[in-house]
């Protein structure tokens, strides 16, 4: 789109340390359904003497009474220091009331006292992956050879995304093994084909990325986040066709998203269907008030549809807010140019090349409402402007030989249209048929 950058969808749904405390809180909250003393518990831990002060702590951690837990866990370890499930416990509690470094070290406590447990292995793990500590992969790998306690598919399938996720950033090749580890053990579950799906995307291998979204697809249809990769390869590989289908059905999903909407409307202009942009653009803004990009993309297809006073109005708010804007004043001329509205147009391309003096497209549109404003001089200055900057075009030729022919300087206006003709091939046979006959007026007669 014209001036509102790229088209990719912007992701906010998910991020790997979201994922992580989902996977963390979701494990440890299953743990301790597994865990009470009138429960089979998931592991066989204090001896007599001590199992009604334990029994007593995990019925506090049910009723999440975390407070009255951590003391009566703390006065626990002090007493049993080598107890790998109270440590387990007090890790689980801490990381409850939001003291992350301690959590890490009851876990850490808890696996040193017994280090084939794949609870801890797998939560400690978790915390140091939340901590953004290259540890973690050591924890969630010994998880991996590890047997859960209960529901053991669940628990190793955990274990294999969760590393999937950690390794994602520095080794991608061992953390696409792991997600297609994980979704062996859940063959249902789009998880791992989705993530598998954002890491080969940001590898570029679009194809493979293109194909584990649609296997996310396949377990869930109404997954945002797979649609949302989908749309953006086929955006990005200007499939606008397949990303209008995508698009259509996460706008259907998610009807008050401004970014769908946004999304949609700019794919729609891409195709040059006006008519279904605008709408889409409109419903966007209207859902996020005041949004800068989407204004300006509206801006831009109102002008685009032929609907100048609009796109006029909106350029004019958003000047209001951004006078400084080189870019903002150079689109609002080029509306300015279709109504044929040359004063205010000049006037505004003479701001923009005064905010940017090195933009290139402006000195030719400022050459252009120079001319039908018949100042001529500064049409010429402004076609020699953009000489320095980008190559000469038959228009730019044309337009300096008017210039010099209005000014009476016919030795240089029939230079240029001598230039103009020698490039034109034919592409501009008004313009052609009045360069050849206005050297028949301007040169001497030989």
């Amino acid at each position: 789109m014209g001036h509102s950058g790229n088209i990719w969808i912007a992701r906010g749904l998910r991020r790997v340390g979201l994922l992580l405390l989902l996977i963390s809180v979701a494990t440890e909250e299953f743990l301790l359904s597994q865990s009470s003393a009138k429960t089979v518990r998931h592991h066989q831990v204090a001896g007599a003497d001590h199992a009604a002060e334990l029994t007593q702590a995990e019925t506090a951690i049910e009723k999440k009474d975390y407070a009255t837990a951590e003391s009566l866990l703390q006065k626990f370890v002090d007493s049993d220091p080598g107890n790998y499930q109270a440590w387990y416990d007090l890790g689980f509690v801490e990381n409850a009331m939001g003291k992350k470094e301690e959590s890490i070290a009851a876990y850490r406590k808890s696996v040193a006292a017994k280090a084939d447990v794949f609870e801890s292995n797998l939560n400690l793990g978790l915390m140091l992956a939340r901590s953004g500590q290259p540890e973690a992969e050591q924890f969630l790998r010994a998880a991996t050879k590890l047997k859960p306690t209960a529901k053991v598919e669940d628990g190793q399938f955990r274990a294999w995304l969760s590393l999937a996720q950690v390794l994602a950033d520095s080794k991608p090749d061992e953390a696409l093994e792991a997600f297609n580890r994980a979704s062996a053990l859940k063959p249902s579950d789009p998880e791992p084909h989705l993530s598998a799906g954002q890491l080969l995307e940001r590898q570029e291998r679009v194809a493979d990325a293109e194909r584990a979204y649609k296997q996310a697809l396949t377990q869930d249809p109404s997954s945002s986040d797979a649609l949302s990769g989908l749309a953006n390869i086929y955006m990005r590989g200007k499939r606008f066709a397949e990303a209008q289908e995508i698009l259509g059905r996460l706008v259907a999903l998610h009807p008050e998203d401004a970014t769908t909407h946004m999304q949609l409307g700019r794919v729609f202009a891409a195709q040059g269907n006006f008519d279904k942009a605008v709408p889409e653009l409109q419903m966007s803004l209207k859902l996020a008030a005041g949004d800068e990009a989407v204004q300006r993309d509206l801006a831009d297809v109102y002008t685009k549809a032929t609907r100048y006073a609009d796109a006029e109005a909106l350029y004019r708010s958003l000047l209001a807010e951004k006078a400084q804007d080189a870019e903002l004043h150079l689109a609002f001329a080029e509306t300015l140019l279709k109504q044929r509205k040359f004063p205010e147009a000049q006037e505004e391309l003479l701001a923009t090349v005064r905010l940017k003096p090195d933009l290139a497209a402006a000195y030719g549109d400022l050459a252009v409402a120079a001319s039908e404003n018949k100042n001529y001089d500064l049409a010429i200055k402004a076609l020699d402007a953009r000489a320095k900057l980008t190559p000469e075009i038959p228009v730019s030729y044309f337009l300096r030989a008017t210039a010099y022919d209005h000014l009476r300087d016919y030795k240089l206006a029939a230079e240029n249209y001598h230039r103009f003709l020698e490039v034109a091939n034919g592409k501009f046979p008004d313009q052609e048929w009045q360069a050849r006959h206005r050297l028949i007026a301007i040169e001497p007669k030989k």
